[in-house]
């Protein structure tokens, strides 16, 4: 079974939820994907809506990877196994815990926009979210609903994996799944659309469903995209997953390597994605190693196989419905660029240009001079050293180079206006790039 977006997910949850006593239920959406689903459960049980927060601990070389999770309260979630593979050190798992405590308290406090949080002492707490992976942030909200006195405590999801919902079942006291698929690579596998939730819309669904305003009728529909599709992609024995979008109307396609530490669910590169797509570019992001291959830091850092699995991923977009003859270029990030700039010197890759972002181009190798597609070295101007590395990299490179500094950011261009002005800056360089013309607006003559 596949699922449209959150919302139809939602509908058919609620279906599956109604013999609960709705007098007695409070529905508790995860953000921010799980809010979309919530808000339809709690819509259609006429049962309040509300938030609850935890936040995910990731392993510090790679923040995708859960080591346990975070809940309201000092709750508390630790996977020992990921903890003992990944070796980590208790100062290690302190630093992401202090982070992400903080973090947790203020996406509270915005998410709530001042309301007092629901009740759940004697009622029934109904977790919702709209896929479960690992669940480890699932078990800390059920951890959470029992501290807050629910008498009872249902997790509620459209989709999940086997071994996360045996884990599940033994916080919950009931556990709705309408699809436990046996071969499960992610979430958003299992949905047509699946874009990410943004902060503004979890706030205007609360806020919605606290006022019991009446839904707002749709507006006129914008052009769909001729793909937006989860994708599975063999590169030798590996298959990986990515996320496929082709606009309408198409002038290129920009494959995205992201860099330790991340994945195709990075917000960063999700961003920077919205911002290429809105100027008719597709994109596609995909995890450049598997579950298993991430818990070892070595491959994180081994460029060689990283590259190789992006030149094989464009062989297989340039075979793609919508995708052949577009035009290619590659968006890298941190080690992600020096596999990108490695693979665009691959003789059998035909790249039309490339962008890094706080990459590492020292990390390419004598491949580095032999580049030849356009390309744009993003750095935070606080980035004191890898600004170094990207200024002697451009002076060994013999393409078009040119090297952008984003004033006041750091690595991570994380202070506010940092990365929306480094995907306008590749938003730039590819549109004049990768095109063999320049792109018109939509209803030039």
């Amino acid at each position: 079974m596949y699922f449209e977006d959150r919302a139809e997910a939602g509908r058919r949850l609620a279906e599956r939820l109604r013999t609960q006593p709705d007098t007695d239920v409070v529905v508790l959406g995860l953000p921010r994907g799980g809010i979309p689903v919530a808000f339809e459960v709690a819509w259609r049980l006429q049962a309040p809506l509300d938030v609850i927060v935890v936040r995910k601990l990731g392993v510090p070389h790679q923040p995708e990877l859960a080591f346990g999770a975070l809940g309201e309260d000092g709750v508390r979630v630790i996977n020992n196994i990921v903890v003992e593979r990944a070796d980590l050190s208790g100062a290690e798992m302190a630093r992401v815990e202090q982070r992400e405590r903080a973090e947790l308290n203020r996406r509270a406090a915005r998410f709530r926009a001042g309301r007092p949080r629901i009740p759940l002492q004697g009622r029934i707490a109904v977790i919702v979210d709209d896929g479960v992976a690992t669940g480890a942030t699932a078990r800390a909200a059920c951890q959470v609903a029992r501290a807050q006195g629910a008498a009872r405590v249902v997790v509620a999801v459209p989709v999940a994996a086997q071994d996360a919902l045996l884990r599940l079942r033994r916080e919950a006291d009931e556990v709705l799944c309408l699809e436990q698929p046996s071969f499960f690579y992610a979430v958003g596998q299992w949905y047509h659309h699946f874009e990410q939730t943004t902060d503004h819309e979890v706030i205007e669904l609360l806020a919605r469903a606290a006022a019991r305003d009446p839904r707002p009728q749709p507006g006129p529909a914008a052009d769909p995209p001729l793909r937006d599709d989860e994708v599975c992609v063999r590169a030798g024995k590996a298959m990986l997953s990515g996320h496929l979008t082709i606009p309408e109307h198409p002038i290129g396609v920009v494959v995205f390597a992201h860099g330790s530490g991340s994945s195709r669910h990075s917000p960063r590169n999700r961003h920077v994605a919205e911002v290429l797509q809105q100027a008719r570019l597709g994109t596609l992001l995909f995890d450049l190693l598997t579950t298993a291959e991430e818990v070892n830091r070595a491959n994180v850092f081994d460029i060689d196989l990283l590259a190789g699995r992006l030149v094989a991923v464009t062989d297989w977009l340039s075979g793609q419905e919508h995708a052949e003859g577009l035009p290619i270029g590659y968006f890298g990030a941190s080690t992600g660029a020096a596999a990108a700039l490695r693979a665009a010197a691959d003789p059998s890759v035909h790249v039309r240009a490339v962008v890094s972002r706080g990459g590492r181009p020292d990390l390419t190798g004598r491949a580095l001079s032999a580049v030849r597609a356009p390309t744009l070295l993003i750095v935070g101007g606080h980035d004191h050293l890898v600004m170094d590395l990207n200024r002697q990299a451009a002076k060994a490179m013999s393409c078009e180079t040119v090297l952008a500094e984003v004033p006041g950011a750091t690595h991570l261009f994380e202070e506010p206006g940092t990365l929306r002005k480094a995907a306008e800056l590749a938003r730039d360089w590819f549109t004049t790039r990768l095109p063999t013309t320049t792109a018109e607006p939509e209803g030039s003559a």
